[in-house]
């Protein structure tokens, strides 16, 4: 028996997990604009390594068992009939809505298109591109600045490749300088210039590149970690404007509720519920939500649940690999410096693999 139903706009991390936790409770459908699941995780290596090309497309069919996903693109959100329009014309109803439509994020870590042939063929180009490239130039030291340019440092030993960063430190979001100088010392002993207090603009000329300083960098390739932008576009052009922030993000209250709906949450990257954007963040916001969809939906029920508080998560365990055999992992310690763990750690926890295997089992595949 299934308490309602519940459509998932948005099939990343968050939306999958969410999706998964009440297929035994709910009548789910999930609605994403991909025909795959894209593991952007392993997004930054397929867009360097040929072999790599299409180990992020993990296929959606295995992921429900009771409900279904649907390949199309929500275009306008009925809060008075609690209907879902599809591009297609298609009407999905609702007892719960939940938004997951995550970030945009810089090339190559994005799904270009629709289909996995459009995707796999913009990763084939980057990898081109880098293979024949002299220069490389990357901007922002961030995780995936760094994680990017250590993945074309040992693609192409023999090109120049230059990282610039906006800040004084790479990795200073951790509010840590022990990861920052980990990322740096390896970079360098591998011969990535690293420019610090260097924030880059596209030049006069075409593979001119200028920092705030007037220095000019030319290059023949480069690629912008500098952020990601809130999916939410549609919903501004859908007519909820009302439901974002300054910055894009769906304001949330602390259930992840979209403030003022009981019946319309927001999980993952899309909300403004913690400013780390990470994906262990936009799984623990899955599951919180999750339960609280469940006492929401048996809100009469003799085994009625009480809805959860979700509580921002300000430190996290940062891994950052540095190709498949090497990276820095950091682990929070309450009231002191984080814990710096070696290299094995972070080869066994994420760099070989990129967490493949586990998001495999994550949609009901198995890790090979």
């Amino acid at each position: 028996m299934f308490d309602g139903d519940v459509v998932v706009i948005g099939g990343g991390y968050a939306g999958v997990r969410l999706a998964r936790r009440l297929d035994g409770t709910a009548r789910v459908t999930l609605v994403d604009r991909k025909e795959v699941f894209f593991h952007r995780i392993a997004s930054l290596r397929a867009g360097v390594r040929p072999e790599w090309t299409h180990t992020p497309f993990i296929p959606y069919d295995r992921l429900l068992h009771n409900g279904r996903v649907v390949a199309g693109k929500a275009v306008r959100i009925d809060t008075a009939e609690r209907q879902v329009a599809l591009a297609t014309g298609e009407r999905l109803p609702y007892d719960v809505l939940v938004i997951a439509t995550g970030a945009d994020y810089p090339e190559p870590a994005r799904f270009s298109g629709t289909t996995t042939e459009e995707a796999a063929k913009s990763f084939a180009e980057h990898q081109r591109n880098i293979a024949t490239a002299e220069h490389v130039l990357v901007v922002g030291g961030g995780p995936g600045g760094v994680e990017l340019s250590a993945e074309i440092r040992l693609a192409r030993p023999d090109a120049r490749v230059t990282l610039a960063h906006s800040g004084p430190a790479l990795l200073h979001s951790t509010g840590s300088e022990r990861p920052g100088r980990k990322a740096l010392a390896w970079l360098e002993s591998h011969d990535v210039e690293v420019r610090l207090d260097s924030f880059m603009s596209p030049g006069n000329d075409f593979g001119t590149y200028r920092d705030a300083r007037g220095t000019v960098i030319e290059a023949d390739l480069s690629f912008w970690a500098t952020g990601t932008t809130p999916n939410t576009l549609w919903l501004r052009l859908a007519g909820h404007g009302d439901w974002l922030n300054s910055a894009g993000h769906v304001k949330v209250d602390r259930m992840l509720r979209v403030e003022g709906k009981l019946d319309v949450f927001a999980v993952g990257d899309v909300n403004d519920a913690t400013e780390l954007k990470i994906t262990p963040a936009a799984l623990a916001q899955a599951d919180l939500a999750a339960h609280n969809i469940r006492a929401y939906l048996q809100s009469s029920g003799r085994h009625r649940k009480e809805p959860r508080l979700y509580r921002p998560v300000h430190r996290t365990p940062l891994i950052v690999p540095f190709g498949a055999a090497d990276g820095l992992t950091m682990l929070p310690v309450p009231g002191g410096e984080s814990a710096a763990l070696g290299s094995r750690t972070t080869t066994l926890a994420k760099a070989k693999t990129l967490m493949t295997p586990y998001m495999r089992r994550q949609l009901g595949h198995t890790a090979a």
